[in-house]
């Protein structure tokens, strides 16, 4: 059968299409930041319902779906699932077809459109008289972290008639009151539903009379429509024996479709249906607007600790309030689910034009396609279980998640190090994490626990630092200050930074010496300890040592930075002359033979080599694929060059060179498979010189997107953009719907934190750089048009080189801009007296002869 191109919503920017066979992996979460997540599928179901305070991968709520009813003048009715066929694969299981909702009738055709958060998918049917569009999001808006972390799913239905009759229609939607149930523990008891109204929505708010209060999976849900007319719904289905329940609702649908309310018996997971009835004229189109809400106040730590015996639960009086529960900060801002509805409602179209403004000012921006996607899908991240804010409005992130919990606690430092797009987008979020990691992961020796436990009063009770993860978060600390230029906040988190940095120089610690070369037992990102000096930690350190130099200056403490700018500069010097091998950076193996001559709390317990007179799990003379994380740090923070750059591009065309694959069909993988036959791909590491340590680190055979994110960011920085796009392709080549989900590139987890590396490149393309503090913003002299931000303030600047003459346009779509200096790299800049002030509305426009 001819597949038809159906209509898509022009305002709304795509930058990926997928046709029907690359549908069946697609889940494009729907939800705020912090908030949890339901997942939009490629063929238009709703599935991961990953709202209650876990990951919930395969959770399907039963009989959750939405469907239509069509009947054009003088013909018969139609009845459809708003679904696109279910792929083969989950046709056959113990009792059938295994896909939610297989026993109803979907559409025979569906492709999808995207350019996250913005989803749309179309559907066609030979025997249905209307053609379907289902454009869902939840908006994002940098800058405004309280419109980003809305706990809702906006789903627009688009009817469009193309015969030349009328038709009419109605579009219901089914949810499940579930509350009780999380995909992992089902404690539903006496749920029930209500018929709501309020001034933007009417719909149905679903509640618990039988779950405690207290309760992790306790909460309200709402199903609801900004429509006024045409509305029917249930608040229960029918309490009948085997499945005539769906039976029921069928028939009535099916009928007019229009619905007729049940007595909820005695089920304790009643179905909330609500239908919407149009009429659609002759070849034109109609639209109705859901929204499903949900408020579930109650996140437990991901440490739980046990009261001592004897002292119960500490509460006193008769309100009991588990220690363990930290909240979630959106359940804050709201009263319950039908409050978000309301307020959603009621400020939609703004919500929408202000998310669709970001998209377009990326989408339309200079930067290769792939590096679009690759950003904006990953911001998706953000808005999945794997990150959220307790009820103090700090933000925090398991690693990844694992199908049914978090995995890897903690806001683990060494891991969100790589995390870009938090502080560009929303500097408010960036500053928490640092809150954390300063103001409470740090004791008074200056060791930082790399792992945060909660409640945060425990935050130190992780027992050891890691080398990259404690000098990352130095480079994190300077980079939100230069972004505001928050003199109060750096002053907040300076002595716990100092004591961070100086931890460094601890007897028997990681640069006990103090020459400027971390030689001493390193915890790292590879789970493992290091022995010796080695790229992959000397270069944060570097980076470490440059960002205190800067900070320390700026609180006045000009004897503490000549120290760090001292270290820098033999440290540097040590990394170009002795681990420079003529291509990369070797890692130069010192055992330490006698535990006692390393420090407390750098050894993991568990983790690390056994033998220390002879360490195994070493990194050796492997050509790693992120040895200059520091630099790709350093460069998205503006501090400029750690190493010779010469060697910089060597070594990242050499990493291009050894450790790229075109296939791995030869490949051997003792450990995690992400990447398999056919695909392309950039190995951890390779051992091209030989000298291979018997057991490597563990992970050296493996593919994680993050870390080639860090490789192809480097060779942006360093112009060498035809091969990082091309590892950028071979990654979202591999995220194309049919294989994997595009919006979850995974490493230890779903949803891995690391690949928001990706949005370094929008910082690289351009040589994007802009400090509050100094109020000054620098672009490379290359005329297109590129997408900025800076945390609190985003647009867009506008570069064009005609006739000897080079002009800029800078845009503010958001916030406002401080700005004394612009300069185009090489080029002499422009200044004013004082800074002035760019606000939206009201472009800057520039020009020079050059």
């Amino acid at each position: 059968m001819p597949r038809r191109k159906m209509r898509r919503n022009d305002a709304w920017p795509v930058l990926r299409h997928y046709d029907q066979d690359h549908l069946d992996k697609i889940a494009l979460p729907l939800g705020g930041i912090g908030t949890g997540t339901l997942s939009l599928g490629g063929r238009g179901d709703l599935r991961d319902w990953e709202v209650v305070n876990r990951p919930a991968k395969g959770f399907s709520p039963r009989h959750s779906f939405f469907a239509l009813w069509a009947r054009p003048a003088g013909g018969q009715a139609v009845t459809r699932c708003l679904q696109g066929p279910i792929p083969y694969f989950l046709y056959e299981g113990t009792s059938g077809a295994v896909a939610s909702n297989h026993g109803l009738p979907p559409f025979r055709q569906a492709s999808f459109d995207a350019a996250y958060p913005l989803g749309q998918v179309h559907l066609s049917d030979p025997l249905v008289p209307l053609e379907v569009r289902l454009e869902a999001f939840n908006p994002l808006i940098p800058g405004d972290p309280a419109a980003s972390s809305i706990p809702v799913a906006v789903l627009r239905y688009v009817l469009t008639n193309r015969t030349g009759k009328t038709v009419h229609a109605a579009v219901c939607g089914n949810v499940e009151n579930f509350i009780g149930r999380d995909g992992s523990t089902n404690a539903t008891k006496d749920n029930r539903n209500q018929w709501q109204t309020g001034p933007a929505a009417a719909g149905i708010l679903m509640r618990s009379h039988g779950l405690a209060p207290t309760a992790e999976t306790w909460g309200t849900m709402a199903l609801a429509t900004t429509a006024t007319r045409g509305l029917t719904f249930r608040t229960a289905w029918a309490d009948v024996s085997w499945g005539d329940t769906l039976l029921d609702y069928w028939d009535d649908f099916s009928a007019d479709g229009k619905l007729q309310d049940r007595e909820r018996g005695n089920v304790q997971a009643p179905m909330a249906s609500l239908s919407v009835a149009l009429t659609i004229p002759p070849r034109a189109s109609r639209e109705v607007t859901f929204l499903i809400a949900w408020h579930y106040p109650n996140r437990m730590t991901w440490t739980p600790k046990k009261p001592a015996d004897g002292q119960g639960c500490g509460c006193s009086g008769s309100a009991c309030a588990d220690p363990n529960c930290v909240g979630n900060h959106y359940a804050t801002q709201y009263a319950d689910a039908w409050d978000v509805v309301q307020r959603s409602a009621r400020d939609l179209k703004q919500l929408e034009a202000d998310t669709v403004s970001f998209v377009r000012a990326v989408g339309e921006s200079s930067l290769p396609e792939v590096v679009k996607e690759a950003a904006l899908f990953n911001l998706s991240t953000l808005r999945s279980q794997t990150t959220f804010r307790i009820a103090d409005g700090h933000v925090l992130g398991w690693e990844g998640c694992g199908d049914k919990q978090g995995c890897c606690h903690g806001s683990c430092t060494h891991v969100w190090n790589y995390e870009q797009a938090t502080a560009f987008l929303f500097a408010d979020l960036a500053r928490s994490m640092r809150d954390i990691e300063f103001g409470y992961c740090v004791n008074e020796a200056g060791k930082m626990s790399f792992r945060a436990d909660l409640p945060l009063k425990h935050a130190k009770d992780w027992e050891t630092a890691a080398a990259d993860g404690q000098m990352g978060c130095l480079v994190k600390l300077y980079r939100e200050w230069k972004l505001s230029a928050d003199k109060a906040f750096l002053e907040q988190h300076w002595p716990a930074a100092k004591r961070a940095m100086s931890f460094a120089w601890v007897e028997n610690g990681w640069d006990g010496d103090r020459d400027g070369v971390m030689e001493g037992c390193q915890h790292n990102t590879m789970d493992v300890e290091y022995y010796g000096p080695n790229p992959q930690m000397q270069g944060w350190y570097l980076a470490a040592l440059a960002a205190c130099e800067q900070m320390a200056l700026a609180v006045g403490d000009g004897d503490f930075a000549q120290t760090c700018r001292r270290l820098f500069a033999q440290g540097r010097q040590f990394m170009d002359e002795k681990l420079f091998n003529g291509d990369y950076y070797e890692h130069e193996i010192r055992p330490i033979a006698d535990a006692a001559r390393i420090a407390p709390g750098l050894r993991h317990s568990s983790m690390g080599a056994r033998n220390l007179a002879e360490p195994d799990l070493q990194l050796g003379a492997g050509c790693l694929i992120d040895q200059l994380v520091g630099q790709f740090a350093a460069h998205c923070a503006g501090l400029g060059y750690l190493h010779a750059p010469a060697k910089v591009v060597r070594t990242l065309q050499s990493i291009r060179q050894y450790n790229s694959l075109q296939n791995f069909w030869g490949h051997f993988n003792h450990m995690r498979s992400f990447v398999l036959q056919e695909e392309q791909a950039v190995l951890m590491c390779t051992y091209p010189k030989g000298r291979r340590p018997q057991r490597p680190f563990p992970y050296y055979n493996e593919v994680m997107t993050g870390f080639e994110y860090v490789l192809a960011v480097g060779m942006l920085f360093e112009g060498l953009e035809d091969e990082a796009v091309a590892v950028i392709q071979a990654i979202r080549d591999r995220y194309d719907g049919r294989k994997r989900s595009p919006f979850d590139e995974a490493e230890c987890g779903h949803h891995y934190a690391r690949a928001l590396a990706s949005w370094g490149a929008v910082v690289a393309i351009p040589g994007f750089d802009y400090s509050a503090v100094e109020h000054a913003m620098t672009f490379a002299a290359r005329p297109g048009c590129w997408f900025w931000s800076n945390g609190s303030a985003w647009g867009t600047c506008t570069i064009t080189h005609r006739r000897a003459r080079w002009q800029v346009q800078l845009r503010v779509f958001r916030g406002a801009l401080s700005l004394q200096t612009f300069t185009l790299r090489g080029l002499e800049g422009w200044s004013w007296p004082t800074p002035r002030s760019v606000t939206a509305g009201r472009p800057l426009q520039l020009q020079r002869r050059g």
